[in-house]
């Protein structure tokens, strides 16, 4: 069985991509896409985050995450898987359409 890839949005599973334009809530706002959610909390707590949130494309949010001019939390390295699994875990729970579509992916044989 072949993999299933979503480098492209516009791919065929272009909506599993964090760049895919389905909104998410959490933390009391809505993120534009889970790429402007996992790219802002690298600033959290700070003015940054909210300017990262407010970006207009999620390239241009992952661009502004990974811009070393702003000060990276300190235990980013820490935290970050959690804040993917956060971020993915809202969006395929907040839109019904996508989990469905994820869970009717063929399962892949793993030998680890």
């Amino acid at each position: 069985m072949d993999p299933i890839t979503f480098y492209s949005v516009s791919g065929q599973y272009g909506y599993f991509s964090n760049f895919s334009p389905h909104p998410i809530s959490l933390k009391g706002k809505t993120w534009p896409t889970s790429e402007h959610f996992f790219q802002a909390q690298k600033f959290a707590g700070t003015p940054d985050e909210e300017e990262v949130r407010l970006a207009k494309s999620p390239m241009i949010a992952a661009r502004m995450g990974r811009s070393r001019k702003r000060p990276l939390r300190t235990d980013w390295e820490s935290v970050k898987d959690s804040i993917m699994h956060e971020a993915v875990r809202a969006k395929f729970t907040q839109h019904a359409d996508l989990r469905e579509v994820l869970l009717a992916t063929p399962k892949a044989a793993t030998t680890i």
